[in-house]
């Protein structure tokens, strides 16, 4: 399979994934445009969209997709079933597309509908689990984005992590703000920095790599703890994970 990324909006990426025919599966089309212009370049034929949840910059390009490709399937959330949804997916449920099985993850917090999609390597996590970061908190609680986080952390070291934003820099930005002595996530900033520097991509992300750098991944650590100003006992991860999303959202 060949992986694409698509920048839209302000800083959206839209994703495809390719066989060696030519078919292709598209990820949170937030608008049509980029998405039909890189299926006419390539002589691409869609077979599939996949939406994560129901926010307008992972949705709004379905309907006219849809128009120039009426008999494709569209998956997603029981939240997206009027944003474009035809197969409505959730929890445990498995798809086949492109001969790739997804298995379908529940990834509450952001959205309380919204899912992820896994077919080894590819994980597709919209606005959950970001390279540094975490999704912003609009409909659900910490902890439930904090059991989102364990179950995507639970899967393998080599995963590739297809998240929907770039929002690498601001997010290690933080992680190094908040854990200045934490050589992995200084040393992955200067690289971020270089990156962004010349407007350079900085996803997909292997999930190894997340673990070492993604302070939300570290809620068991007790040196973060101190750098938050937390007890080094007593309290629950998901509570640890709360306080970081806070000092994020003032950040």
């Amino acid at each position: 399979m060949n992986l694409t990324s698509i920048p839209a909006l302000q800083d959206n990426y839209i994703w495809m994934l390719n066989d060696t025919a030519g078919r292709c599966l598209i990820v949170d089309p937030g608008e049509a445009a980029p998405v039909l212009r890189t299926l006419s370049q390539n002589q691409w034929q869609p077979v599939a969209i996949l939406l994560t949840h129901h926010h307008h910059d992972h949705v709004g390009g379905v309907a006219e997709i849809l128009a120039r490709y009426p008999d494709i399937s569209v998956y997603g959330p029981q939240e997206t079933q009027d944003k474009g949804a035809t197969k409505i997916v959730g929890e445990g449920e498995k798809i086949i597309i492109l001969g790739l099985e997804f298995d379908i993850y529940a990834t509450p917090g952001h959205t309380l509908g919204h899912i992820s999609y896994f077919s080894s390597p590819y994980l597709f996590c919209g606005d959950t689990l970001f390279s540094g970061g975490c999704g912003r908190l609009f409909e659900g609680t910490p902890k439930q984005m904090f059991e989102s986080f364990q179950k995507l952390n639970s899967l393998p070291a080599d995963t590739l992590v297809c998240c929907a934003h770039e929002y690498t820099l601001s997010n290690l930005t933080f992680a190094h703000a908040i854990y200045p002595q934490h050589k992995e996530i200084e040393r992955y900033l200067h690289k971020i920095k270089e990156l962004r520097s010349k407007n350079h991509i900085t996803l997909p992300t292997k999930l190894e790599l997340e673990r070492k750098i993604n302070v939300f991944l570290m809620a068991q650590d007790i040196e973060l703890k101190k750098q938050i100003g937390l007890e080094t006992t007593m309290q629950h991860e998901w509570q640890v994970f709360a306080a970081l999303r806070a000092k994020k959202d003032h950040f």
